[in-house]
């Protein structure tokens, strides 16, 4: 499956691609940002409005139940209602002409307020004093309300629908005798029409708004505006979300409770109509990405070829190349990094000619040297060889003290000549080995004048050193120590463990005349410029010794002296260095 879309995987498709997909994502999250907020603006407009209809609702109808509180308190502490209750109160009996009398005071409030249907009095013990007929007020309402009425004690208990009227509403108040320290002295009972909180008519913006009113009391029972149909108003009121669902519709609700009626105004809106600005927006959004998603493939398409197209020329100029034919792609480019690609490419096949060029001569070059390598090698075999001869020619004449001779030249010139390893690498066994025969033949020359001695601890010749540290050291303690010494001349080899950890020191000594200070200021400074001493000798030894050493080991790790000299006049010298126990290799 992978190898046959493996063809497809170009750059462009992936340039093409990735901006496809760049492009969906940011239109993706900036259009879900924009129609989330937009929705949220447009829900809680929806509640603010919904919310202000309900507190102006909630105005009007407490007006309408303070007027209508107002009104019955008048009637409750109206002079004839007061002197009938509290007759009857103090054991009188009430008149028939005594009751007539209310019916003008009844009516005179009754034609104030035209939605009031009826007012009712009772006496403390419940019977009806007016209208003039027979009844109870047990018979009227339920006890439940009663005891409110008592406990509210002169304030307006809404009781709700009127059981023997349901297009009527009750309320109740305990009459409060003024004359008898405000003690009960009955109950006015006022029954009006429900049209009288015709809430649903407030404003001419709730129909066009589809808004619903509902005026519902504590037991859930609708009080004002259209019923609806299977539906618990109870549930609504209580539901904690904001939205309900009410038979197959969902609404927007809010909900303003009455402090003095306990009763609740319930509005309801469509979440439909809520909604329809959302609706709107959301076929904006589509049309938009739409128009945006072809306009940013027909830019991406033409982007990617763009970038690609000389890219591809590129290519095709390289296969060439790799073809043998190593030529400049003079195709353009229009944009500027492309154009110093094929610049640089450009640049890259000149450099690439002149090296072949340089390498097909540098080829013969070393043709040439190497046959010339092969003859000098020759040199160096033919001098151990003849050395070899002198050898085996002493011998047979039994000159063996001369026959040593030639063997130990021999293995000097062979340790000095030809690298015993690839990186010029010895131990400092085979090191100090090498000093011994160049002693033992300096002795042979040099006679009783000479005598010299080895110090070196066994654990030290596993040590790794650069070859030839310690003979140039060895032959200046000889030239400039030992002959130019009158009489017996003494040179020491001091391998020491160093003061510091992990180091050793070597020191070559001789009891030569020594230097004075300024020819010892003028070897160390010759030493620190890498220059030839010419006060005695070349000097040429110890300036190598020094550059070697910084060479082949670290200068972060190696001291910056090196090479050490110390000297006095007619008391010899000493030279010195240090060398790390595991540092290098062979």
């Amino acid at each position: 499956m992978r190898s046959k879309f493996q063809p497809l995987n170009t750059l462009r498709n992936q340039i093409f691609i990735g901006f496809i997909l760049v492009m969906l994502i940011m239109m993706s999250v900036a259009g879900a940002f924009i129609y989330l907020n937009v929705s949220h603006l447009l829900k809680d407009s929806a509640e603010r409005h919904i919310g202000q209809t309900a507190v102006q609702a909630s105005g009007r109808l407490d007006a309408l139940i303070g007027q209508m509180d107002s009104l019955t308190e008048q009637v409750a502490n109206h002079p004839s209602v007061q002197h009938i209750l509290l007759e009857e109160r103090n054991g009188g009996k009430v008149t028939f002409g005594q009751r007539q009398s209310l019916l003008q005071v009844m009516h005179s409030y009754q034609a104030y307020m035209p939605s009031v249907g009826s007012l009712e009095l009772y006496t403390a013990e419940g019977k009806m004093l007016f209208p003039i007929r027979e009844g109870s007020l047990e018979d009227r309402i339920g006890q439940a309300d009663i005891r409110e009425a008592n406990e509210m004690k002169g304030r307006l208990v809404w009781i709700g629908i009127d059981p023997e009227n349901p297009q009527s509403l009750l309320a109740i108040r305990q009459v409060s005798l003024v004359d008898r320290w405000f003690s009960r002295g009955g109950y006015l009972i006022t029954r009006m029409e429900r049209s009288y909180f015709g809430l649903n008519g407030t404003s001419a913006t709730h129909e066009e708004a589809n808004e619903t009113m509902l005026l519902v009391d504590r037991r859930g029972q609708l009080l004002s505006g259209e019923p609806m149909s299977q539906t618990n108003l109870l549930d609504v009121l209580h539901s904690k979300t904001q939205t309900v669902h009410i038979g197959e519709r969902e609404y927007v609700k809010a909900v303003q409770q009455s402090e003095r009626t306990g009763w609740s105004l319930l509005i309801l809106i469509p979440v439909s109509v809520v909604t329809e600005g959302i609706t709107v927006l959301r076929t904006t959004l589509i049309i938009s990405a739409s128009l945006g998603a072809v306009l940013f493939l027909f830019m991406s398409f033409m982007l990617s070829t763009l970038i690609t197209r000389p890219i591809g020329h590129l290519i095709q100029a390289m296969r060439r190349s790799r073809e043998g034919a190593l030529a400049l792609n003079p195709e353009p480019a229009a944009a500027v990094e492309l154009r110093e690609l094929n610049a640089e490419y450009n640049t890259m096949i000149v450099d690439i000619n002149e090296l072949i060029r340089v390498i097909c001569e540098k080829e013969a070059l070393q043709s040439q040297t190497e046959l010339k390598a092969l003859q000098a090698q020759i040199n160096p075999h033919f001098l151990f060889n003849t050395l070899d001869a002198f050898n085996w020619s002493l011998q047979e004449k039994g000159e063996e003290e001369l026959a040593g001779l030639m063997v130990s030249m021999s293995r000097l010139f062979r340790y000095v000549i030809e690298p015993a390893h690839h990186d010029s690498w010895v131990t400092l066994g085979e090191e100090i080995a090498q000093a011994r025969r160049y002693l033992e033949l300096m002795e042979m020359r040099l006679g009783e004048r000479l005598s010299w001695q080895i110090h070196m601890p066994p654990g030290a010749a596993r040590i790794p050193l650069p070859k030839l540290l310690i003979q140039p050291i060895l032959e200046n303690a000889i030239l400039h120590g030992v002959e130019n010494r009158i009489g017996n001349g003494r040179v020491e080899i001091r391998i020491t463990p160093s003061a510091r950890l992990g180091w050793t020191r070597i020191e070559v000594v001789d009891n030569g005349p020594g230097m004075t200070q300024e020819e010892l200021a003028a070897v160390r400074t010759a030493l620190i410029e890498g220059s030839a001493c010419q006060s005695k000798g070349t000097g040429m030894g110890l300036v190598n010794v020094q550059r070697r050493l910084a060479l082949y080991y670290d200068s972060a790790s190696y001291p910056t002296d090196g090479v050490l000299i110390y000297s006095a006049v007619q008391e010899g010298t000493v030279v010195a260095f240090e060398i790390p126990d595991e540092y290098g290799g062979r």
